[in-house]
């Protein structure tokens, strides 16, 4: 059978010069915790098969965009199937194949630097595993796009800068990818409230309010909400009536007491001093600050 590491049609790969990474990237404050060594992406790479007996020097990472494949990782067995994210650690023996029928579409990367080991054991956590489905997210190949088009061009510090923090950000959505969906039924019904806060921003709320718009007992609403924000209903609730006021404050010639009223505080003086908890300094102040800067 063929079996080759490269070579596939239409395929993109950047190997950075091992001496660039030597003496840039460990030294550098910025690129030290994590930069890449190598990235690419093969479209129906069939054919496709590499082993490595003692490992990589590097972590990779591999993403299935479509097709299937097979990845063993000290001696353990992994079907690989579209959406599947893997994670392989430096030094460990493995060995990886695109399926002969049906032949994957990759994008992978290897990465270094002292935070990478920490971020791998990060993953392997969230995940359970070495492997993680992800749905798919035109975001997060973004991500990834715009770290292999900036490597592209060059190997300048700002380059090499540029594309690892939005590498950083691509880890990130491929180790907690629920972080921007919240599907969960704890999740919805935070949103929910806040967008119930949110539009009652000129009344005064009251606990049992705020959970019966989103169908809980006020003492689970109580403690869902605060196990997802830190903050009890109210708080929160406060917090973003005390944003509302700068913007009333930064933007209008409103007097102190037609923005209480507006965020449905009949008296100036509790706004004033919730104001001042919240913020720090007394919304007279903070408007005469502003307005100097």
């Amino acid at each position: 059978m063929i079996r080759k590491k490269e070579g596939f049609q239409g395929q993109r790969m950047i190997v950075l010069p091992r001496n660039l990474l030597s003496t840039h990237c460990p030294e550098d404050p910025v690129l030290a915790p994590l930069y890449i060594t190598d990235i690419g992406y093969y479209p129906k790479a069939r054919f496709h098969h590499c082993r490595r007996l003692q490992g990589a020097d590097q972590h990779i990472l591999i993403y299935c965009k479509e097709g299937k494949g097979r990845i063993i990782v000290a001696g353990e067995v992994w079907n690989i199937q579209p959406g599947h994210c893997f994670l392989i650690p430096r030094k460990t023996p493995h060995e990886y194949s695109a399926d002969v029928k049906d032949p994957w579409t990759i994008y992978w990367a290897h990465f270094l630097g002292s935070s990478a080991d920490g971020l791998l054991e990060t993953a392997i956590r969230e995940w359970e595993g070495y492997r993680t489905f992800l749905r798919w997210s035109l975001q997060r190949i973004s991500l990834f796009d715009r770290s292999y088009e900036q490597l592209d061009k060059g190997f300048k510090l700002e380059n090499l800068k540029y594309a690892n923090m939005h590498f950083w950000s691509f880890l990130a959505t491929c180790i907690y990818p629920n972080a921007d969906y919240n599907t969960s039924p704890q999740h919805s019904s935070i949103d929910a409230s806040i967008e119930y806060m949110r539009a009652h921003i000129d009344a005064m709320l009251s606990l049992q309010e705020m959970a019966t718009a989103v169908n809980l007992s006020q003492s689970h609403f109580s403690a869902v909400f605060k196990a997802g924000t830190g903050f009890s209903p109210i708080e929160y609730f406060n917090q973003l009536k005390m944003q509302e006021a700068c913007q009333y404050l930064l933007f209008t010639s409103l007097r102190i007491k037609e923005i209480a009223g507006r965020l449905g505080m009949e008296d100036p003086y509790y706004f004033s001093r919730l104001f001042t908890k919240i913020m720090g300094i007394s919304p007279n102040l903070y408007r005469e600050r502003k307005a100097g800067s």
